[in-house]
């Protein structure tokens, strides 16, 4: 009954974004029916959504903290943790928990010594240093020789688990797989046991391996770097302005001891919630998830960021030179996602960019061959909170960055002063719930965006709501934004020039 519902509903919907002058919203409460929500005594948020065209289930579950959240001093914390989860219980990834449990107490004392004397800069005794270094190192491989590597994951794998895979974002982390239906209490009991229970074993192990993707996708690539210029210039209080990988000289600070404190703060019950998408039924769902899940206490729910980034009285601009490709980023403050003027700022951003017969693909592209590709979005760094809206444009060859600055403001200046005709704009809606469908179409989707929606808005039946937002945008909505927020005084530039080696 759920199954054929849903796929009724699903080809209504393809057949009503095919329509680009439709208005009229679509009816999603046979879908919406079919999610349940439940929560525990201890906070924790439980959204089930049945679905049994296959015996499969995916499963996500959801924090609300991310790289926003980081500590002053241990910025990239929050994607460190991300790693810690991977590393299993006092039960789960060891040879023998109590000669480990020796063992890391003694590497954490040796590195704290090694920190402080470190942290005496030009001062600290060298000497010293080099001896606690090589005590460290002999500790950290103790301890390494304990560990069960990869026992989580092979576990997972081996019951016919796939796409293990976690993701840190600036406002929040995730954790995602799929198992065969017939193993929902094992996800229930492996899911909740790695948050009851944590071990931060190869933790400095893992630390070196943060620094090193730190080094690959900032300091050695001229994009990587650009990206972090951008968005530390456009943003001097928020910590969206924080690069959320983290500082080089934090990734090698922290300690098991802040990784513990991040987790105790933010990875509780009442700050997370964990979506279920797939051939199950939401009862017997329900009564695993009381018995696994509850063995967590009750811990209060964290805060949001109350820093607000103060309104920009001015063009913010950098430039980087470097022997690479050129590129030219622009950004505009914007509101949060879940503010009413992001559906009208999303369709200008979609005018401007999308598709081979937008205004800049056809202007900077096409007719004047002075960029190979440009494109447009909201939303980067993050989108709990105030953010910017980037238009990005690569060079073609033998043209540079000041060509591409020079185009896209003034179609920008031009657009900002018309009124989009409706038939384009019909267009861009019919893109917009399009693309919407397609991230509903698979379990996997579907729990990313029950659980996103209920991150961002507070209630996951927003995300049934999406569609009366889209079609509600007027070409007079989208007028009235491009006015507001997309002034020079508004704006952050970045530029990559290209200088010979």
């Amino acid at each position: 009954m759920i199954k054929r519902s849903f796929e009724r509903c699903l080809g209504c919907l393809v057949l009503l974004v095919a329509l680009a002058n439709t208005g009229s919203a679509f009816d999603f409460s046979p879908i919406e029916k079919s999610v349940t929500e439940h929560h525990l005594k201890n906070g924790l948020t439980i959204l089930v959504m049945e679905r049994h065209d296959a015996p499969v289930v995916s499963f996500a579950t959801w924090v609300n903290a991310g790289s926003v959240d980081d500590p002053k001093g241990y910025t990239g914390l929050a994607h460190m943790f991300e790693h810690m989860a991977f590393k299993g219980t006092s039960t789960l990834g060891t040879k023998n928990y109590g000669a480990e449990k020796k063992a890391i107490a003694l590497e954490d004392t040796l590195f704290m010594q090694l920190r402080a004397e470190r942290n005496k800069g030009r001062l600290a005794d060298s000497a010293k240093v080099a001896a606690l270094e090589r005590e460290y190192e002999a500790a950290r491989e103790a301890s390494y020789q304990l560990v069960e590597p990869n026992q989580f994951g092979n576990i997972v794998e081996r019951e016919g688990g796939i796409g293990l895979n976690a993701g840190t974002a600036y406002d929040w982390t995730m954790y995602t797989y799929s198992l065969p239906s017939n193993k929902v209490e094992l996800w229930m009991s492996m899911e909740s046991e790695r948050f009851l229970d944590p071990v931060f074993r190869e933790m400095y192990k893992e630390r070196d391996v943060v620094a090193e993707e730190r080094r690959m996708r900032i300091e050695s690539n001229p994009i990587g770097r650009l990206l972090e210029e951008y968005g530390s210039l456009a943003f001097k209080a928020h910590p969206y302005g924080v690069p959320g990988i983290g500082n080089m000289s934090d990734i090698n600070y922290y300690s098991r001891q802040e990784a513990k404190a991040f987790f105790e703060k933010y990875y509780v019950p009442s700050n997370m919630t964990i979506c279920i998408v797939g051939d199950v039924k939401a009862p017997e769902v329900i009564k695993l998830a009381e018995k696994y899940w509850n063995r967590i206490a009750y811990k209060p729910k964290p805060e949001r960021i109350a820093t607000v980034e103060p309104p920009q009285i001015g063009e913010k601009r950098i430039v980087l030179e470097d022997p690479a490709q050129p590129l030219f980023l622009a950004g505009w403050k914007v509101p949060e996602s879940t503010h009413p003027d992001r559906p009208a700022i999303d369709a200008f951003l979609e005018y401007l960019t999308s598709g081979r017969t937008s205004v800049m693909y056809e202007a900077l592209v096409k007719q004047k061959k002075i960029s190979v590709q440009v494109q447009a979005f909201a939303g980067y760094p993050g989108d709990k909170y105030p953010t910017l809206a980037t238009v990005l444009s690569v060079p073609s060859a033998g043209h540079t960055a000041a060509e591409s600055e020079e185009a896209v403001f003034a179609i920008i200046d031009s657009v900002r002063n018309i009124t989009i005709p409706k038939e384009d704009l019909d267009k861009i809606k019919a893109r917009a719930k399009a693309s919407f469908v397609a991230q509903l179409e698979s379990n996997d989707g579907l729990a990313f965006q029950l659980g996103a929606y209920q991150l961002y808005w507070g209630d996951w039946r927003r995300l049934f709501k999406e569609l009366d937002r889209i079609n509600a945008v007027t070409p007079e909505d989208v007028q009235r934004v491009a006015h507001q927020y997309f002034t020079k005084n508004n704006r952050t530039v970045a530029i990559m020039n290209t200088v010979k080696s």
